[in-house]
C-alpha cells in the first residue's frame, strides 16, 4: 500500500511539474505577442499616473527631459556575452512633469568588483525613445535592505516599490529600456525579447512528462509481474 501510495505521489508531482514548465512556456508567448504587437504602435508620452501597469507593459515611450544622476543605481548581477557586470538605472524628469521615470540605459563591466564605477550622464535636455519593462515582483534578497535615509548605489534586484520609497520624488512604476539606437547616453543595450528560452521550458515540460510516463510504466511492469503469494 505505502509503495503504490508513494509512487502515485510520485508520478503525480513529476506530470504537475511538466505542466508548471509549460505553463511558464505559454506565459512568454503571450508576453511576445503582446511586445510584437505594441512594436507598432505610436509612442506614448511618460504617465503622471498609471492606473493599470499591464496597460504599461512593453508599451514604446519617447519623451524630452533632463537625467538625475544623484539618485542613480546599479543593477548586480547582469550578463551581457557572458560576461558579467551591471545595468544603469538613472531617474529621468521629462519635462514639466513633477513625476521621474527610470532608465535603464544599459550594460556595463564590471571590472574592479571593490570599487563600484561612478557613471556620468548626458547634461541638459536629452530626447529619449525606448519600451517599458516591467520588473517582477518576486525575488530572493541576499543582502539586507539599507535602513531608512541610506543610499545603497548597488541594488541586487528592480525592487520598484523599495525604490519608491527611498527616492524623494514620485517614480513610474515601470522602467524604461533605452532604444539600442537612441544617442540619450546609453551602453549595451542587448534586451532580451520575452519569448527567449522558451524551447527550453517546452524541453523541460516533456522531460517531466516522460519521466513520469517511464516511472508509471517500471511501476505497472513490476507490479504485474509480481507473482502472488
Amino acid at each position: 500500500m505505502i509503495p503504490t501510495l508513494a509512487a502515485v505521489l510520485l508520478i503525480a508531482g513529476m506530470t504537475k511539474l511538466g505542466f508548471w514548465q509549460y505553463g511558464k512556456a505559454e506565459q512568454k508567448a503571450a508576453l511576445q505577442a503582446t511586445y510584437d504587437a505594441r512594436l507598432h504602435e505610436a509612442p506614448a508620452a511618460v504617465p503622471e499616473v498609471v492606473a493599470n501597469i499591464e496597460d504599461w507593459r512593453y508599451r514604446r515611450i519617447r519623451s524630452r527631459g533632463q537625467y538625475d544622476t544623484r539618485y542613480q543605481i546599479l543593477l548586480d548581477n547582469q550578463v551581457d556575452n557572458d560576461n558579467a557586470g551591471y545595468h544603469v538605472l538613472t531617474p529621468f524628469r521629462p519635462e514639466g512633469s513633477k513625476i521621474f521615470m527610470l532608465v535603464d540605459r544599459g550594460w556595463i563591466p564590471m571590472g574592479d568588483r571593490n570599487r563600484l564605477p561612478q557613471i556620468e550622464a548626458p547634461a541638459g535636455v536629452v530626447e529619449l525613445t525606448g519600451f517599458s519593462w516591467v520588473p517582477s515582483s518576486k525575488f530572493y534578497e541576499l543582502a539586507p535592505t539599507p535602513k531608512s535615509g541610506d543610499w545603497q548605489l548597488l541594488w541586487q534586484n528592480m525592487d520598484m516599490s523599495r525604490y519608491a520609497k527611498s527616492a524623494p520624488f514620485n517614480v513610474v512604476p515601470f522602467v524604461l529600456r533605452l532604444d539600442a539606437s537612441s544617442a540619450a547616453g546609453g551602453f549595451v543595450r542587448n534586451w532580451p525579447k520575452p519569448a527567449e528560452r522558451i524551447e527550453m521550458h517546452i524541453s523541460y515540460a516533456w522531460q517531466w512528462w516522460g519521466f513520469s510516463a517511464a516511472f508509471a510504466a517500471i511501476w505497472l511492469f513490476v507490479n504485474l509481474k509480481r507473482k502472488p503469494e
